[in-house]
């Protein structure tokens, strides 16, 4: 079968992940990616080892993040602050599709690997950008990371209870955010190429990324004039809520607001007489005294184990499931069934399983991958393949420390 990106070459010049991880997901694709790094360092995302007690290393000077965001990738090293470097990103761009890049606006300027310098060479290139906050306003070329996406598109203060402090998500959920829409950006820009014959610049930003997951929350702030209420599992809907179970594992149930399933509800957790109770007859009056009813149903749920309660509210076909700590979640078998876990063999770690990509196609495969390049693995056969340079040409550039 195809792959959706199938003939698609694509040239990133980025590091760490919010940039990187949307090629990678385009390599996921089909797409041909050939990733620009600096010679001798390259991406520093590269040198990432560890973090409190988890050990990112992976041998053979690679670790999971740099694996996760340059999956499926081709590196070349060639330094784009010398001129000589330039002209072989140039040649590259000029028989490329797309140019990626989340490096800062004016050092993208400095180097002259600005949009208006490729599309010159290149007028049909999609030319895609990442930033951290946008490229307009005063803070267009500040830099940001992962907990910059989440602090300032609001997201850690829609994480945990209220008065806490606000919430931090781990491991790069804002990054990966951003991944998903840089490479959404990339393909909306393709279908267009395809449709109108343009080539054009688009851009996305952490910032932008994030806030778009917080859309209701926003609409709320904007339309209502107020910020969306931190989940209380003490005081909040006890029908839309999570509960502690006798084995000490989550479970959180959600009940549609204009269902009648609340006395099939009160029969399974054992409490029959809230069903005409008068305090708890409507959705309103259950809001009204939601704190003691949370304390009954905290109260039941801690009499079964989470796996009898999900068996027992399954049967009734209530909307329930049960609170994954990573680890379940990996192992959960609805993740492994649908592809969102799959088996991979990797050429060093042997066969292992990863992340696999979470949409189907009936008619395309995908590239369920997790080997990254070594620094400069591809250099000679992408510029001589590509560009077609001549050995002694690139051995030259090679002892110059130009690539």
């Amino acid at each position: 079968m195809q792959k959706p990106l199938e003939g698609i070459r694509v040239l990133e010049w980025g590091i760490f992940h919010a940039g990187p991880g949307g090629p990678a997901i385009l390599s996921d694709m089909g797409a041909d990616v050939i990733k620009i790094e600096k010679p001798g360092t390259g991406d520093p995302i590269r040198q990432v080892s560890q973090y409190k007690n988890i050990d990112f290393n992976l041998g053979a000077s690679s670790n999971m993040f740099f694996q996760a965001a340059n999956r499926g990738k081709k590196s070349v090293t060639i330094d784009l602050a010398r001129s000589e470097g330039r002209q072989l990103a140039y040649d590259l761009v000029e028989k490329s599709d797309v140019f990626f890049t989340n490096i800062r606006s004016s050092t993208v300027e400095r180097m002259k690997m600005d949009y208006p310098t490729l599309s010159e060479i290149n007028p049909s290139l999609i030319y895609a950008t990442v930033t951290s906050y946008g490229s307009q306003g005063p803070d267009a070329d500040q830099g940001g990371f992962d907990f910059q996406g989440q602090g300032r598109a609001g997201l850690m203060y829609s994480l945990g209870e209220p008065n806490m402090s606000p919430g931090l998500a781990q491991f790069g959920i804002a990054d990966q955010t951003t991944a998903i829409m840089a490479s959404y950006q990339v393909v909306i820009a393709l279908l267009m190429r395809e449709r109108f014959g343009i080539g054009q610049k688009v851009e996305v930003s952490l910032l932008g990324a994030v806030s778009y997951i917080m859309y209701m929350n926003n609409l709320t702030a904007l339309l209502a004039g107020r910020d969306v209420p931190r989940h209380e599992q003490a005081s909040a809907d006890p029908l839309r809520n999570y509960y502690c179970c006798k084995d000490a594992k989550w479970l959180v149930l959600t009940d549609h607001p204009k269902s009648e399933n609340w006395s099939v509800i009160c029969e399974l957790i054992g409490h029959t007489e809230l069903i005409h109770n008068p305090d708890f007859k409507d959705r309103e009056s259950r809001m009204q005294n939601s704190k003691e009813l949370v304390a009954i149903f905290n109260k039941a749920f801690l009499t079964r184990t989470r796996d009898e309660w999900l068996d027992l509210f399954k049967e009734k076909n209530l909307i329930i499931c049960q609170v994954n700590t990573s680890m379940e979640a990996v192992k959960d078998i609805q993740m492994k069934e649908n592809g969102y876990i799959v088996d991979f063999d990797h050429p060093e770690m042997g066969k292992i399983s990863i992340p696999g990509f979470p949409i189907q196609f009936s008619r395309a495969e995908i590239n369920n991958n997790l080997v990254a390049p070594k620094l400069g693995e591809h250099t000679f056969s992408v510029l001589k393949g590509v560009n077609s340079y001549s050995d002694e040409y690139l051995e030259k550039l090679r002892k110059d420390k130009i690539i």
